[in-house]
């Protein structure tokens, strides 16, 4: 499913339009999204939680010539499935 999928869903199961439907889902994003950048974990009852954590710079190499190098560190989002979900989807 991709997000226009996600948008007719969400508007025939709560009959309303796609444009309505489009906004919320958007705002829902930017929420989470705006949430993660202040460093703020993001929960959602039942359906999950959205966390920032980080990972730190480890050595690598270049898969084309095979010359070593370093990955740079970087924050990463983490999402862990809560009961709920978990239950539902391993019925």
């Amino acid at each position: 499913m991709n997000k226009t999928d996600l948008i007719d869903d969400v508007a025939g199961q709560a009959g309303i339009t796609k444009a309505a439907a489009g906004k919320a889902i958007e705002a829902l994003f930017g929420g989470i999204e705006r949430s993660l950048r202040m460093g703020q974990k993001v929960t959602v009852v039942g359906f999950g939680s959205f966390g920032i954590s980080r990972r730190k710079s480890r050595p690598g190499r270049n898969p084309q010539t095979g010359a070593p190098l370093t990955i740079k560190a970087k924050k990463v989002v983490r999402f862990k499935a809560g009961k709920a979900l978990d239950k539902n989807i391993n019925k």
